[in-house]
């Protein structure tokens, strides 16, 4: 879906970073069904799938808190004329932040102490086609969240349309909040404490290495640094 993907016409994109990214993705998504296929599980697989999407929606939800945070603190300490610029491309982030949280709001009306059935109840004759559309609205919101928890992660809720230097900043604060989570959570495979421990650290560590060097990479390929977005 565009609306959750960084699209400003004059941003600096690097294909090899864009790569890697996938390809860290692709293995940890390796990883993940080796880990399933190569110990027992304790866990059904249907629980086990829910909590990847639990973990999806903690990470999007780490993501709205300090998001922000992180963005707010950069624009305010850029000096005053990149500032106004900065503010104004915040309509990305703000709309497929409007975007999750509409998808969210809508599934938790019409489910909440059956508020859609409440709601159906009201049509009188035309009931059952306000049940139906009841139904849909929440399929197409329960979908259009999961999908939009998932890129929202990715594309680190199109900070890049603010400034290059964003998303590698700020995935690793997002990374390090999930694996908080993730610390005190049962866990889903009986696997021995070495394996558990290097698929507990080896997200967010790896993630913090990718964001180093990707850092590292605008800087000495297109000679965009931290310090030079917020024009110090």
């Amino acid at each position: 879906m565009r609306i959750f993907r960084p699209s400003r016409d004059d941003r600096v994109t690097d294909p090899t970073i864009e790569v890697v990214q996938v390809l860290r993705t692709g293995i940890g998504l390796a990883a993940t069904c080796w880990l399933v296929y190569a110990y027992p599980m304790r866990e059904s697989a249907a629980s086990f799938v829910a909590d990847r999407f639990s973990d999806t929606f903690v990470a999007a939800g780490a993501l709205l808190i300090a998001g922000p945070l992180v963005v707010v603190t950069f624009v305010v300490s850029a000096r005053a004329r990149v500032r106004a610029l900065y503010w104004r491309r915040l309509g990305g982030p703000v709309g497929g932040f409007l975007s999750l949280f509409a998808s969210a709001l809508t599934v938790w009306l019409l489910l909440s102490d059956n508020g859609g059935i409440r709601l159906t109840q009201l049509l009188g004759p035309l009931e059952f086609v306000g049940l139906l559309a009841v139904l849909a609205a929440v399929l197409f919101a329960t979908v259009f969240g999961l999908t939009a928890a998932v890129l929202s992660v990715h594309y680190v809720f199109r900070t890049g349309d603010v400034h290059e230097v964003l998303p590698p900043v700020i995935s690793p604060l997002l990374a390090w909040s999930t694996f908080m989570f993730q610390a005190f959570d049962d866990v889903s495979v009986a696997a021995p404490a070495s394996v558990q421990m290097l698929f507990l650290f080896g997200a967010p560590l790896s993630v913090t290495a990718l964001s180093a060097w990707e850092l590292r990479r605008l800087s000495a390929r297109f000679g965009i640094t931290v310090r030079r977005a917020l024009d110090r």
